[in-house]
């Protein structure tokens, strides 16, 4: 689903700045260089023990799609370094990125074990949240109770994702609304607070939310999409179909955006 994918992308995003940001005696995860993977190799030869080199040939091979030979450098690195948290960070982004969610859970939580970053621990509380694991629960109170103050915020975001996986909507409007409270921006709070007045049938208040959300961010594209979803119960087909059409203007290759608007437009013919 859209929905999963875009929480994917957030916890991968969580889990590249706490590289960015560990304490962990290696070099930041670096992004992506013009350098093909051939020439990468040859210069590794020439440097073999250069970690910024093989970090650049993790991220050739994550930009080919070739995550087996991106995981199999890492695997190499944890041989001789199996205490980096970073480098099980690195393999729990690549698993997370390749949709391998349990060998993912699995490395993040030798990271946690080794250092445990907030960041990790905000990774691991949202997957372990929409695979409606409690422990979810449990890290998002361990957070606010070490941190309020910098990982509320995504403490109660992990708790609201929790309740809406296993549907109690009203507990999971009301972390997400302590959520909001202190970070008024954060636009996945908007899109969990909206689906819970959706699976209640509170459409018009869903939409309140939405329009806020795509008020503050107006490339929200899940925004977009689940306002078309909102008017469509409330049988307002043109402005459903508006919806569809801003959610692929922001993201033109976001499938259930595409495959609703298809299904209106067919339907009005």
């Amino acid at each position: 689903m859209k929905r999963a994918k875009l929480s994917c992308s957030l916890i991968i995003s969580i889990l590249i700045l706490a590289s960015c940001h560990s304490t962990d005696k290696k070099p930041r995860y670096v992004g992506a260089e013009t350098n093909s993977v051939a020439s990468i190799k040859s210069a590794i030869r020439k440097y073999p023990d250069s970690v910024i080199l093989k970090e650049h040939l993790i991220e050739a091979y994550r930009n080919e799609g070739n995550y087996d030979s991106a995981i199999g450098i890492v695997d190499s690195e944890l041989l001789h370094d199996s205490g980096s948290a970073y480098l099980w960070n690195i393999k729990a982004t690549l698993y997370f990125e390749n949709d391998d969610t349990i060998r993912a859970i699995n490395s993040l939580e030798h990271a946690i074990d080794i250092y445990p970053l907030p960041e990790y621990l905000v990774a691991l509380g949202t997957v372990y949240a929409e695979i409606k694991n409690e422990n979810s629960l449990l890290i998002a109170d361990k957070l606010l109770r070490e941190n309020k103050a910098k990982s509320g915020k995504d403490a109660y975001f992990i708790k609201g994702l929790y309740y809406n996986y296993t549907n109690d909507y009203q507990k999971a409007i009301a972390s997400l609304d302590s959520c909001l409270s202190l970070d008024f921006s954060y636009m996945y709070a908007y899109r969990e607070k909206a689906i819970a007045l959706y699976e209640m049938t509170q459409y018009n208040e869903a939409l309140k939310v939405l329009k806020r959300a795509v008020m503050l961010q107006n490339n929200f594209d899940e925004g977009y999409y689940w306002m078309g979803k909102c008017y469509e119960k409330l049988n307002q087909k043109e402005d459903a179909i508006q919806s569809y059409q801003s959610a692929l203007l922001y993201d033109k290759n976001y499938s259930e955006a595409r495959e609703a608007l298809d299904r209106l437009e067919r339907s009005s013919n």
